[in-house]
């Protein structure tokens, strides 16, 4: 009971429905720890580029379109993800690029 309440509290900012990736430790003795990061970048190009899913053949089909603004933002976001935070701003850009094209979403100036 006590980990549903602490979650709840750290987690009260976030909207419904925004998938929160967690992971959890747990010790021998029934203490915990808990680490919460972003939302996956998929789910930010899905909700900037207004679709419900990807591509079913990426590269041969386009689903949506996302701006470079929207690139930076999500970028921004991720940015503060502890396994990002020694990355440039823009390597961490090239990798949302990168998702967005598995995605089937294209990126436009």
């Amino acid at each position: 009971m006590d980990f549903c309440k602490e979650f709840n509290a750290r987690t009260a900012h976030i909207e419904p429905g925004v998938p929160v990736p967690t992971l959890i430790t747990i010790q021998p003795d029934r203490t915990f720890t808990f680490i919460t990061k972003t939302p996956p970048t998929t789910y930010f190009l899905k909700k900037a580029a207004g679709i419900d899913k990807g591509a079913g053949k990426p590269g041969h089909e386009v689903t949506g379109t996302i701006s470079l603004k929207h690139v930076y933002e999500i970028a921004k976001v991720k940015a503060t993800d502890e396994h990002l935070r020694h990355l440039r701003l823009d390597s961490i850009a090239g990798t949302v690029i990168g998702t967005a094209r598995s995605l089937g979403v294209q990126v436009v100036p």
